[in-house]
């Protein structure tokens, strides 16, 4: 009898400690440890590159089920930066962002694909310009664990392309331009 209650509490605890482990982060935007970078062909002959500079998110994540994550964002759009005030207004205009109407995107997952060794595919609905469309985001785990103030953080890259006319932004600046990149930095707290 005693061995079958040793037996049945040691399974218990790995399956409770295995449901432990996925764990509910915050994205460190107050220690700016997260970016969100474009970069948009200028008439095939450059780049414009900028980033938004105020959003928030969360997610849950365990690296031993990459496919059970769950993400969260909300990007202020008109915290957009080219470095340019002139263009920052163009780009928060009717012709682009529409930020009066539509202040925020919003990126919410759907499913994770595992890809093994720390890269995933990160599949979602990604509202802008009040339109939300299905958007893929190739993605690698950095790293995690302790960090020096008692903390636990976990991080990722990502990148993903999207056609600006998918989301209803009407501004035609050719074929070159046509696309926007995007790089995501994102360093999570563990809540």
């Amino acid at each position: 009898m005693k061995k079958h209650l040793l037996v049945t509490a040691l399974t218990a605890s790995l399956f409770l400690g295995n449901a432990a482990q996925a764990a509910d982060y915050i994205v460190d935007t107050d220690g700016a440890h997260a970016s969100i970078q474009f970069r948009v062909s200028h008439l095939g002959y450059s780049y414009v590159a900028g980033r938004f500079n105020d959003f928030k998110g969360d997610f849950s994540f365990d690296a031993n089920k990459v496919a059970d994550a769950k993400v969260n964002m909300v990007i202020n759009t008109t915290s957009i930066d080219s470095n340019h005030a002139e263009r920052d207004k163009h780009l928060r205009s009717a012709d682009f962002l529409n930020t009066a109407k539509f202040p925020q995107a919003t990126f919410t997952s759907t499913s994770v694909e595992d890809k093994g060794n720390g890269d995933f595919i990160l599949n979602g609905n990604f509202t802008l310009n009040g339109v939300t469309k299905p958007l893929a985001i190739s993605a690698t785990t950095v790293g995690e664990g302790q960090d020096p103030w008692g903390g636990y953080r976990v991080g990722f890259t990502g990148t993903t392309e999207f056609a600006l006319k998918d989301y209803d932004i009407k501004m035609d600046l050719g074929p070159a331009s046509s696309h926007v990149k995007l790089d995501l930095v994102v360093e999570g707290i563990k809540q």
